[in-house]
């Protein structure tokens, strides 16, 4: 089964990107905190992937959900695409280190919670945040958007709900004196490195950096999926840095026939969360355009797509226009 859109997936603007960074901040200090009062209330590695069914989903979904974001997998022993995302969903699970709880439901043996949650295929992910379900995505994905999703997710549930996670007792023993939960070790990538200092480059805001480490990952690797999508965002956000949104959009406004002005406003429509706007804004840029220019505007637009990744049906829809306006 093919993945479905990631319905939390796309950027944000740089001023939410900037409180984002502030609320990550204070739920650290607040998990600090907790860590000097002596760790009261920590769990072990191992409570952070769990079983869930009907009978324990209030206690284990629900009221968890209150302290926590709670992740759904709805999964079962016959479906193969499960078998490649449960075990990733489980590691991630523990990397994170208490910010989302891993709930596990096998669809065969709770029927009722898949009709309550719509299930049409799997596997199905889904979130409860603060009671509040919420549709991730549905099949397979790669895991750079997987990350990008939980970490949106996470972002929503520091901001909107004061949740921020729960305190990991790293040190807890299992009955042979091993840690319990503690996943085997994964070697390192070879362009770990690099994408490590991309992300970093792109908290600090210093796009150029960013732009550069992910383009020295993809002289080696260039169908790396984390580096494509990191550029694309890189520079996107690296051009809508320092620009006057009310300029950009006055512009284009008066000046449709004006390329640069019409790439200028696509590209804050899509920080800005208006997806659709700005292909439609391209697509017709494209439209009325021919030669070099109409390049421009159809490279931008492919661009654009991969910021917000080939699943969206966004992105299928303005694929769709765009090739009728070209051939």
């Amino acid at each position: 089964m093919q993945p479905r859109n990631m319905s939390m997936s796309g950027v944000v603007d740089l001023a939410a990107v900037k409180a984002a960074g502030e609320a990550r901040a204070k739920a650290e200090q607040a998990r600090a905190e907790a860590a000097r009062q002596g760790g009261a209330g920590a769990v072990p590695p191992s409570a952070l992937v769990i079983d869930v069914d009907e009978a324990g989903f209030e206690r284990d979904v629900l009221q968890r959900s209150a302290e926590v974001p709670v992740v759904i997998d709805f999964w079962a022993e016959w479906c193969e695409p499960c078998k490649q995302l449960g075990p990733l969903l489980e590691r991630l699970a523990v990397e994170y280190n208490g910010r989302f709880v891993l709930a596990k439901i096998d669809v065969d043996a709770n029927q009722m919670l898949m009709q309550q949650f719509g299930i049409q295929g799997i596997p199905a992910v889904f979130a409860v945040v603060a009671g509040q379900a919420l549709p991730l995505f549905q099949g397979a994905a790669p895991e750079a958007q997987i990350r990008q999703t939980l970490d949106q997710l996470i972002q929503v549930g520091e901001e909107r709900f004061g949740l921020t996670g729960i305190l990991v007792d790293a040190d807890a023993q299992g009955p042979e004196g091993e840690g319990e939960g503690t996943p085997a070790a994964v070697p390192a990538g070879p362009h770990d490195a690099l994408l490590e200092a991309a992300a970093r480059a792109l908290d600090a805001n210093d796009f150029a950096g960013a732009v550069q480490a992910y383009k020295n990952v993809l002289v080696d690797d260039p169908a790396n999926t984390e580096a494509n999508l990191g550029l694309a965002q890189a520079q996107l956000l690296g051009r809508v840095q320092g620009m006057d949104p009310q300029q950009v959009r006055k512009n284009a406004a008066e000046n449709p026939a004006d390329v640069a002005a019409q790439l200028a406003a696509a590209d804050l429509d899509l920080v800005g969360g208006h997806v659709e706007d700005a292909f439609t804004r391209l697509v017709d840029t494209v439209r009325r355009t021919a030669g070099e220019e109409r390049d421009q505007a159809r490279l931008r637009l492919l661009e654009l797509f991969e910021v917000i990744g080939p699943d969206d049906p966004r992105v299928s829809s303005a694929r769709s226009a765009l090739a009728r306006v070209l051939f």
